[in-house]
């Protein structure tokens, strides 16, 4: 069975646009949706109900950084606050303040 359809090129939509951006149908898709979001799929919004075509494109790049890494932007992680003291203290304690 061919699926065809027309999806906008980002923006919000309902979820059967979402879904059919990652080629499932509503059923699937619902079916899916809990494994998806523990491998960071995006939230709907929580007043409409709708997801972000953009951020379910990010999300689809994002799988393969070694495609597409040089044009995501990465995540910061954050500092160990006491690797922070250490290095401000042998500098002498220079706290940039």
């Amino acid at each position: 069975m061919t699926m065809r359809f027309k999806l906008p090129p980002g923006g919000d939509c309902p979820p059967i646009a979402a879904a059919r951006r990652i080629w499932l149908t509503l059923a699937e898709f619902n079916a899916r949706l809990p494994e998806l979001q523990r491998r960071g799929f995006p939230q709907a919004d929580p007043t409409t109900g709708n997801y972000d075509l953009d951020a379910i494109d990010a999300w689809r790049k994002a799988r393969y950084p070694q495609l597409f890494g040089d044009r995501l932007t990465t995540a910061t992680s954050a500092r160990d606050a006491r690797d922070v003291v250490r290095q401000r203290l042998a500098e002498g304690g220079k706290w940039g303040m």
